[in-house]
């Protein structure tokens, strides 16, 4: 091969290379700025909220304790049930309480006697004094032993109805209508008034209570908003979070909120109000309340994909303006709601933010902005808005 067919050949690629370079170069000048979705922002009122962990507590709690000394004879409930007020839960060996009252009721009727015999007594001194038979000393001897007859009387009635009651009490008997937890003690173990330990412990978890602690700081700002008004005053409704992270479907209430701060702590107790129908809550539970604390004005609410951090960690956005270039700017975070941010300043009513192709969008680039597209809409007779039917579906199947 020549020189000069060499030479052709190197200037025949060189053509080539040179008239496939044109376009894409050409392409590259005219490419439109990168799509990014964009949403349009606007002002308004929300409720602050605040999410604080607690524990829930029963509305009413009784611990059943033996009144008298005596061995279990039986149990009458069962463990993990409900049990309603007066009703009897265990039985203690009544024996020795029976030979009291019987013994009681002896001594009355010794009483009685007594008081019958000195108040015949007295109305024969009385007759015989009327007759200046005899003397007043002897009238006054016999009013005085009947008034001690009386009295003897008067204390073995006592005598009876206390050995009465220690009878009853040996049939332990509820105090609380609610749940009752498993027993503590067995047929057969002996009991003492004084001791300890319960027998069993009964709660009303109908209605049930969640104590929860808050700041002090949070309740100084609550109160310079609200002077003169107790927290419990006007409270909207709390939504309780369980474990699991549902939301229970009953709502409550805030009754009541203690006057002091725990000094190791810092922090104040608050107590909730909630319906329990389903025995969903038991007492112990952790849970969180979100609880209402005020209402912001003229705020934002940015999903939390459209929020970035700078480098020194302060939240942004990219906000698209005028000529479509996209600006950086700093925002200010009240709290989190739900999947959004809650925003009080850094944005403006109207202005556009960018909440997909973040990656596309950096400060003073130009970017396409798209609103997110709405689900197209048919009429009766199966077109879409534009008037055009729905494309037949294409038969794919071969033979």
């Amino acid at each position: 091969m020549t020189s000069s067919h060499i030479l052709w050949k190197l200037t025949l690629k060189c053509l080539i290379l040179a008239c496939l370079s044109v376009p894409a170069t050409a392409q590259q000048q005219n490419r439109p700025p990168p799509a990014v979705t964009v949403m349009t922002v606007q002002p308004q009122d929300v409720t602050l909220t605040t999410t604080l962990p607690g524990r829930v507590v029963a509305s009413s709690m009784a611990e059943v304790r033996p009144q008298v000394a005596g061995i279990i004879t039986e149990r009458m409930f069962q463990e993990g049930g409900r049990v309603e007020a007066g009703e009897v839960l265990y039985t203690i060996d009544p024996a020795s309480y029976r030979a009291a009252v019987a013994q009681a009721e002896a001594a009355v009727a010794q009483a009685d006697a007594q008081l019958k015999a000195a108040q015949k007594e007295e109305v024969r001194q009385q007759q015989l004094a009327s007759r200046n038979v005899s003397s007043t000393a002897s009238l006054d001897t016999a009013v005085a032993a009947r008034d001690t007859a009386l009295a003897g009387v008067q204390a073995a009635q006592a005598q009876r109805n206390s050995a009465q009651i220690e009878l009853d009490r040996t049939e332990i008997k509820a105090r609380l209508s609610g749940e009752i937890g498993r027993s503590l003690t067995s047929k057969g173990a002996l009991v003492t008034a004084s001791q300890a330990s319960p027998l069993a412990v009964i709660r009303n978890i109908d209605t049930v209570y969640v104590d929860v602690t808050q700041s002090a700081a949070e309740i100084i700002e609550w109160r310079r908003r609200n002077l003169g008004e107790r927290m419990s005053d006007g409270m909207p409704k709390v939504t309780l979070t369980l474990a699991d992270g549902s939301l229970y479907d009953q709502t409550g209430t805030l009754t009541a909120a203690e006057p002091d701060v725990n000094e190791q702590t810092g922090v104040v107790v608050l107590r909730m109000s909630f319906d329990n129908p389903d025995k969903l809550l038991l007492p112990g539970m952790y849970v969180q309340v979100e609880m209402p604390t005020r209402v912001a004005q003229d705020v934002f609410l940015i999903p939390q994909e459209a929020v970035s951090r700078n480098r020194r960690g302060q939240p942004t956005a990219m906000v698209v303006g005028a000529e479509n270039v996209v600006e950086m700017r700093q925002l200010t975070v009240l709290q989190d709601m739900g999947t959004d941010w809650v925003v009080s300043d850094g944005l403006n009513a109207g202005e556009k933010i960018v909440t997909v192709g973040l990656q596309k969008a950096s400060d003073g680039a130009k970017v396409t902005p798209e609103e997110p597209d709405a689900a197209p809409q048919t009429n009766a007779d199966g077109a879409n808005a534009e008037g055009q039917a729905p494309a037949e579906p294409t038969d794919t199947k071969t033979e």
